[in-house]
């Protein structure tokens, strides 16, 4: 399993509907690539819809490849859908790819004598099904009191292994904070998406990937 996260950073409301379009882009890989996608988290913006950011599972024989490929910086060029006269066209927006349940990620580090999971019932929309399921789970990290709610149609065991998975992610990234001397430093390295060296570039209102010239 891999975790991907998209994310506009501090970029403009344009950053955030490349997320938006970038996601769907994803989605429709993962399909023709026969992987199964968990949506995590995500951080909605100012406008209905787009996204600053959000966070995938990613399970299935070539998930590390598909996740690969939105790894680093991502250039979406069209002019601005909310600013008309506006003159920028170059929209930047940051991919992440984090290792789950394999060796050296972390997460066998984890001790599960530490973690208190808890049957909850699902929220959000979902109708009737949402209502009656109690398959979400609950994990809290209890030395650090950390804690992450995971909710799927599947078992309370794959819910699990995801929130034990986004547990071990998170810890890993409170760890990576407090190991730096350097927090103002530390704040600008997690805001900033390099400008520049897109790893992929998609064009206009459709997000068509711009292929390298060879």
């Amino acid at each position: 399993m891999k975790l991907l996260q998209l994310t506009a950073n501090t970029g403009p409301e344009e950053c955030c509907l490349a997320v938006r379009k970038a996601l769907a882009q994803l989605l429709r890989e993962c399909e023709a690539a026969g992987l199964r996608v968990e949506q995590l988290e995500q951080v909605d913006s100012e406008v209905r819809g787009n996204l600053r950011s959000v966070l995938l599972a990613l399970e299935g024989e070539g998930a590390g490849r598909v996740a690969s490929r939105w790894s680093g910086s991502l250039l979406w060029v069209c002019p601005s859908p909310y600013r008309p006269r506006h003159g920028r066209k170059n929209w930047f927006i940051g991919g992440a790819v984090f290792d789950t349940g394999e060796a050296g990620d972390g997460s066998d580090e984890l001790d599960d004598r530490d973690i208190r999971f808890e049957a909850v019932r699902a929220s959000g929309p979902g109708g009737q099904h949402v209502n009656k399921t109690d398959s979400a789970v609950r994990a809290t990290h209890l030395p650090s009191g950390l804690s992450v709610k995971v909710q799927t149609e599947r078992s309370q065991h794959a819910n699990k292994r995801l929130a034990r998975a986004l547990l071990a992610h998170k810890l890993t990234a409170l760890a990576d904070a407090a190991a730096s001397a350097a927090r103002d430093q530390r704040w600008r390295q997690h805001q900033d998406v390099e400008r520049g060296n897109a790893v992929r570039t998609f064009v206009g209102e459709r997000f068509v990937e711009r292929l390298a010239v060879p």
